[in-house]
């Protein structure tokens, strides 16, 4: 329901723009810092990250495989776009694709152990980079 009273309209629209600048900004650093440390960008990261939390979850005979229809839903990417990444971090050693045997349409991502690796360095960073810009004074990226 649209508000009535143009200046609560008004501060909607403001936190909405604080909101975008403070993402952008954040995500600029993540890319920057990650890019110049790991040769990751923030997306990159996030994906390795999910894989990562999914084999620390997963206890069954296959931990750590997330289907690319699951990882599309959890990082914000279009199939098209995350499937680009995943083919960048293939390349990398840093992930590997397998079809699912129970649907051959279906497509498994898994961490390798460099994927591992490059995450668990990165990791810190990241948090380091979310503390400084959620957490402190707001900050714009160079």
């Amino acid at each position: 329901m649209p508000t009535a009273d143009p200046a609560d309209a008004a501060a909607l629209v403001l936190e909405w723009r604080e909101l975008l600048a403070r993402h952008a900004a954040t995500a600029c650093a993540l890319d920057r810092e990650l890019g110049e440390r790991f040769e990751l960008g923030m997306s990159e990261f996030e994906v390795l990250e999910r894989l990562a939390q999914s084999a620390a979850e997963q206890a069954d005979a296959f931990p750590g495989k997330l289907r690319v229809q699951e990882l599309a839903e959890t990082v914000h990417l279009s199939q098209s776009a995350l499937s680009r990444l995943i083919g960048r971090l293939e390349k990398a050693g840093l992930v590997e694709r397998a079809m699912c045997a129970e649907d051959r349409r279906g497509i498994y991502v898994t961490l390798t152990g460099p994927g591992h690796e490059r995450y668990r360095a990165a990791r810190p960073v990241h948090r380091e980079v979310l503390a400084r810009m959620l957490t402190g004074p707001r900050d714009t990226c160079d």
